[in-house]
């Protein structure tokens, strides 16, 4: 959250100044005037290097937001009051962050805000999918049963996510192994041979001149390697925040072989788990697809659901801008037209979800099972090419001896 720089007047006219944080400008401003000061000025503070937070991954790791849904869920049913049900989860939230935010939703509380509202505060914890069914529980009286459906809906996600990240990650693992081999054996193997064959003043063979001249070569500028390499991810990482280039990026990932495919299930997966979710806490359906939109993290998906709302306003069922974008396979915008003539739109998109996750579980395994053998093959290609550049010369070099 942004930090913000005050200027104020306390109740015994003395001037008072600090800095707050806060989700907005108008937060902070509400809270300093809880507390009784005239505020001069309220101004959003520049970050400096030693304000800036290093964070690696997520706020909350999604399995223990799970779990806090599942004990909140549990708490509420056995009758236990918001307040102390907030109190004990905020004693036992596994990370800082949560702990800060939840009790920063405990003093809401008791300052009047609802349970969504005040954590809707802290959209980095709690997700707006979250304090929207959150709302809708609240209105219907149906807090235990939505927060056991959020827990069902994340725990379900989590493990679709862990199946792709699973994928992706293990032949990035053998790739950067490979790279390190290699390069240990360029940089420090292959110089020893260099320098032997030089003295012999062998007819060194072509694969043999290669090797060395790759091994000379990332000998003396290997630092400049590493500096274009870090570069070309700064680059990469500015470019991709450009709308029409993030557009072109995330269309490119849908038509990776094998994993496109795969990252297409799991967001289809994604996409009406939510919505389905979404569909059964009584949120309204605009809002929902709204929501849905913001989560998905696919630029291309998200211009369909854009499109879907702007159908919906007009109209026109879900289903047109579905079956019209050339993005999701037939058999599921069939699902969903039957969905919507039956009006159980809930239930199928569910079971669409179901379906497709099973597919990526399926995929995943089928993946590995192709990955594992071609990661062996490249990595025993690369060191056997070095390997016989290295043997060759040797070779020859006995053969002169006798």
């Amino acid at each position: 959250m942004p930090l913000y720089a005050y200027e104020a007047v306390n109740t015994k006219g003395k001037k008072v100044s600090g800095v707050l944080r806060g989700q907005s400008k108008q937060v902070v401003i509400n809270e300093l005037r809880t507390k009784g000061l005239s505020l001069r000025s309220v101004k959003e503070k520049e970050k400096s290097m030693l304000d800036m937070e290093i964070t690696f991954g997520p706020p909350v790791k999604l399995e223990h937001f799970v779990f806090f849904c599942r004990q909140f869920a549990t708490l509420i049913r056995s009758g236990v009051m918001i307040e102390p049900a907030i109190k004990m989860l905020e004693q036992q939230a596994p990370s800082k962050k949560m702990r800060e935010a939840l009790g920063d939703v405990l003093e809401q509380l008791r300052n009047g805000m609802s349970i969504s509202s005040s954590m809707a505060r802290h959209p980095a914890i709690f997700p707006p999918m979250f304090t929207n069914m959150l709302a809708a529980g609240e209105i219907t009286g149906e807090l235990d049963h939505v927060l056991t459906r959020l827990a069902v809906h994340y725990e379900k996600e989590n493990k679709t996510i862990k199946k792709v990240q699973s994928a992706m990650t293990y032949p990035i693992i053998v790739i950067t192994i490979a790279l390190v081999v290699v390069g240990y054996l360029l940089t420090n193997v292959v110089p020893v041979f260099a320098g032997m064959f030089k003295q012999q003043k062998l007819e060194l063979p072509l694969v043999t001149k290669v090797v060395l001249g790759i091994s000379s070569g990332l000998q003396e500028v290997w630092w400049v390697i590493i500096l274009v390499a870090i570069a070309i991810w700064i680059t990469f990482v500015r470019i991709k925040k450009d709308p029409a280039v993030a557009m072109i990026l995330d269309t490119l990932i849908l038509k990776i072989p094998l994993f496109g495919e795969l990252y297409l299930k799991a967001s289809i997966a994604r996409l009406t788990r939510t919505l389905s979710a979404l569909f059964k806490s009584a949120v309204p359906v605009l809002q929902a697809l709204e929501i849905t939109e913001k989560v998905i993290g696919n630029r291309l998906i998200e211009k369909v659901l854009r499109e879907s709302r702007e159908g919906l306003q007009q109209g026109r069922p879900l289903s047109e801008a579905f079956s019209t974008s050339k993005v999701f396979p037939q058999v599921m915008t069939q699902m969903v037209v039957i969905g919507e003539e039956t009006g159980q739109i809930e239930e199928m998109l569910s079971k669409i979800a179901d379906s497709y996750e099973e597919d990526v579980e399926q995929n995943v395994e089928r993946l590995k099972s192709l990955i594992e053998p071609l990661m062996l093959v490249i990595i025993a290609g690369l060191v056997g090419i070095i390997v016989m550049a290295i043997m060759s010369p040797m070779f020859k070099l006995y053969e002169n001896f006798l």
